[in-house]
């Protein structure tokens, strides 16, 4: 009686437990579903990225890429600008080319100002520009601070790096340019070991994003990762925890937190706020080598030394954009969209690919390491810093 008890307990134990198991996959697929359909009805309606630009004859984000054998570029020296991470410093560790850094963005009908150090610093006196979100907008926070460094080589700095938040300052002028670390502008938190993903809660981060004088923020990458990459164990919606659920429905959700956060928190006569659209990945050649090669001698952007010679992109455009356009367009005040979105797209050339600190010389030999998704510096988030200069003060 004792044993056939215990086998009873033992079944309905494994009856409850895969119940639960449905119940949560549910629920999971009904909240990925309701968002999702809510997408749909928009996307129809925004299958193009907003191009935002003060220069009425000129379109800032499209255009193709020239070469420029003068001078201008680069507009540093790596060796010259010490913030530069291990990631990004393509010329310390090893790239044996140096072409990429050769090319300037070609807008149509109308041409790039040029970037003025001095006078961004001079413009921006007594105040801070903070960038917020993932790693490209770390990327393009040590553009800037090198692009300024090299203009101003002997004003007096200070660095001081954190976590979340790394101030560097140019002390003379009494400007401070910001990185403040939030991959996905939502809050992240921990409960009992586990990190939880609130999809609608900014809380504790904002509160160091409200008195700055310029804010850019940026997000993406992360919200695709998966298996050991992915940065939660639950998402929380509506009060609900779940394991996954769509990505893009996630990406939607939390970026309508942060945009209501901004509606609500940011006084736009004293704040200019900046979102810097997707920035592209290069792993899979076939997007870009149409009809070119008829032998694939690469399986990502390892090898690629040139941009691609046109005004679009062959291969898909980014979904995670069409969430990003149709969230902005909503906001009460529309945050400018820095569309670097197409423009980067056409870079392949730009990625550190193997030639990254953060792949070590024996791996460098193996192009399947490749990272194809930041960018080389010098290289491309300088061009990113160059239409942010002429968006706040052209």
């Amino acid at each position: 009686m004792a044993l056939l008890a215990s086998q009873n307990s033992s079944a309905l134990l494994a009856s409850f437990l895969s119940l639960l198991v449905l119940v949560v996959s549910l629920q999971c697929h009904l909240a990925s579903s309701a968002v999702l359909s809510g997408m749909k009805q928009h996307h129809n309606h925004a299958s193009k990225p907003l191009v935002h630009t003060n220069q009425t004859t000129c379109s800032l984000f499209v255009g193709a890429w020239v070469r420029d054998e003068t001078e201008r570029y680069p507009l540093y020296h790596s060796s010259s600008c010490p913030i530069i991470d291990p990631e990004f410093n393509c010329q310390m560790y090893g790239r044996p080319d140096s072409g990429y850094l050769k090319y300037r963005w070609k807008p149509l009908h109308c041409e790039l100002p040029r970037f003025n150090g001095i006078e961004f610093l001079l413009k921006m006196k007594g105040k801070t520009v903070m960038f917020v979100g993932d790693s490209l907008g770390r990327n393009q926070w040590q553009s800037l601070i090198c692009m300024l460094s090299a203009a101003a080589p002997r004003a007096h700095t200070q660095l001081v790096r954190g976590d979340p938040l790394s101030v560097f300052r140019f002390l003379d002028y009494g400007v401070s340019i910001s990185f403040y670390r939030a991959p996905y502008l939502v809050e992240v938190g921990v409960v009992q070991g586990k990190r939880i993903l609130k999809l609608e809660k900014v809380d504790e981060n904002g509160d160091a994003w409200r008195n700055a004088d310029v804010l850019s923020f940026n997000t993406g990458h992360w919200w695709t990762h998966q298996g050991s990459l992915k940065g939660w164990d639950y998402v929380e919606l509506r009060g609900k925890f779940y394991p996954d659920m769509d990505r893009l429905a996630a990406l939607e959700r939390g970026l309508k937190t942060w945009a209501n956060w901004v509606d609500t928190n940011i006084d736009r006569s004293k704040t200019r706020v900046f979102f810097q659209s997707i920035s592209p990945t290069h792993y899979n050649p076939n997007e870009w080598i149409v009809g070119g090669r008829t032998v694939m001698t690469t399986k990502n952007c390892y090898g690629e030394t040139a941009p691609i010679s046109r005004t679009t992109y062959p291969g898909a455009y980014p979904e995670q954009m069409k969430v990003v356009d149709m969230v902005i367009r909503e906001m009460r005040n529309p945050a400018y969209l820095l569309d670097i979105t197409m423009l980067s797209a056409l870079r392949k050339d730009g990625h550190p690919s193997v030639y990254s600190g953060e792949i070590s010389p024996q791996k460098r030999t193996n192009p399947n390491r490749a990272d194809c998704s930041h960018w080389c510096l010098p290289g491309l988030p300088d061009t990113w810093n160059e239409l942010f200069s002429t968006a706040l003060f052209h």
